[in-house]
């Protein structure tokens, strides 16, 4: 009797302290809102939110198919920089100069040089050994790197010296938010072919290796995105600022990015319980098993790869257009890759639910710990010198605004302490 009594009482454990943690971090919203303004409380959750669609991009890579990604901030900034591609106005200056028809030559001659290579690549398909096919396709490749890059420099010199740059396609907003999880997804499926088959940690340095790449040919293809003259002002999904005003047009962008959230988050909960899922998390926790068993592994890791990358790069786009300015300098691997894992393991791997809890709380601790601490600070200074004539360093102010490192390294170190699975971790059914 007293076992079936404590049977159902089981699974309310779970929901109620879910319950329990989302109150508490709705009562720390509020707070923010009394402190910091609404305008203020609410561009921080646009921003969280933003960050949320990431961090459930990267939660299906790691949480449901044990993908280590550190390269998160090179498909954030691609997501951003293809999104402003093709929504910022048209620039008829490049459109009416000789740029244009160079860079139209150009692309055809990449494009050309893709299809050599990956044809070569497929010399095993005709009996050739595999070194002598890995062996041409690097040498193809590099000639064909060779011929391209001569083609796109007459293009991208004729450009910068006429029309600055190339400007975009001015289409819709919702249009560069598709082309960013696109443009995002086809670099993962290129970087998924030559690396998903690497161990863990290769695959780790792999992808932070093509982050690195990508940022800095953004940073410095000034024919394409000004460089770090940055591209401004980027067009809004919803009326602007100063058209209805900050907190409605705020409210309003707030309001569009929950709703992809919460659209991306229900499809997603819907494929983790469906044959698809239990796939992934038995690729997950034993991939030999799982092959053995006649499961495509290499095939359903690049799927997941893929559909994370493509959620990242939407994430960037929403949260560049938000900011209004794209520079490419701006995308750094402490807020755009180091802060999306803290966000990921301290709400649970394997739950998009934690990885969003996570995402916001994560995001609130990291804006208001630099305002926390200043005001710490001063508090420390004042009554330092007025109790015991303390006279404060001169860079105090500018040690405060560090302390956010400090308090979101201490803020992972007590979760992985105290709750290793995260703070709301995957609900694992026997």
């Amino acid at each position: 009797m007293t076992g079936a009594s404590a049977t159902p009482a089981a699974p309310a454990r779970p929901l109620r302290r879910e319950l329990l943690l989302v109150a508490a971090l709705l009562a720390l919203v509020a707070l923010v809102y009394a402190l910091q303004g609404s305008a203020y409380a609410t561009r921080m959750l646009v921003e969280a939110s933003a960050y949320a669609i990431i961090a459930v991009g990267l939660n299906i890579q790691w949480g449901y198919a044990g993908l280590f990604n550190v390269g998160i901030m090179g498909f954030i900034v691609a997501g951003a920089a293809a999104s402003v591609l093709m929504t910022v106005p048209v620039n008829p200056a490049f459109w009416a100069g000789s740029g244009a028809p160079l860079l139209g030559e150009a692309l055809v001659w990449l494009l050309g040089a893709a299809v050599v290579v990956a044809l070569v690549s497929q010399g095993r398909r005709i009996g050739l050994p595999k070194g002598l096919v890995t062996a041409s396709t690097l040498i193809v490749a590099a000639v064909a790197f060779t011929i391209v890059s001569a083609k796109f420099d007459p293009a991208t010199t004729a450009i910068e010296a006429g029309a600055g740059f190339i400007g975009g396609f001015g289409l819709p907003v919702a249009a560069g938010w598709i082309a960013a999880g696109l443009v995002a997804g086809a670099i993962a499926f290129v970087i998924g072919k030559i690396c998903l088959g690497l161990r863990a940690d290769y695959l780790a340095i792999a992808t932070l290796g093509i982050a690195q790449i990508i940022k800095t040919f953004l940073k410095n293809a000034d024919w394409l995105t000004r460089g770090t003259l940055t591209v401004s002002p980027l067009p809004w999904p919803v009326p602007t600022p100063g058209e209805i005003g900050f907190l409605w047009a705020r409210g309003l962008y707030l309001s569009l990015a929950a709703i992809i959230l919460v659209v991306v988050t229900l499809l997603l909960e819907r494929a983790y319980r469906a044959p698809w899922g239990r796939m992934m998390r038995a690729i997950r926790d034993n991939e030999a098993a799982a092959s053995s068993m006649g499961k495509n592994v290499d095939g359903r890791r690049m799927e997941i790869f893929v559909l994370g990358a493509m959620l990242m790069g939407l994430g960037g786009a929403v949260l560049v257009h938000f900011t209004s300015v794209f520079d490419p300098s701006g995308f750094v691997d402490l807020n755009h890759t180091f802060l999306i894992w803290v966000m990921v393991i301290l709400g649970g791997a394997g739950n998009n639910r934690g990885a969003i809890f996570g995402a916001v709380l994560v995001y609130i601790v990291w804006t208001m710990s630099e305002p926390a601490a200043l005001t710490l600070f001063s508090l420390a200074r004042d009554w330092g010198s007025a109790l015991f004539g303390w006279v404060a360093p001169a860079d105090l102010d500018s040690r405060a605004l560090q302390m956010r490192v400090f308090v979101i390294g201490l803020t992972i170190t007590l979760v992985l302490r105290f709750a290793p699975d995260g703070v709301l971790p995957e609900r694992l059914r026997h």
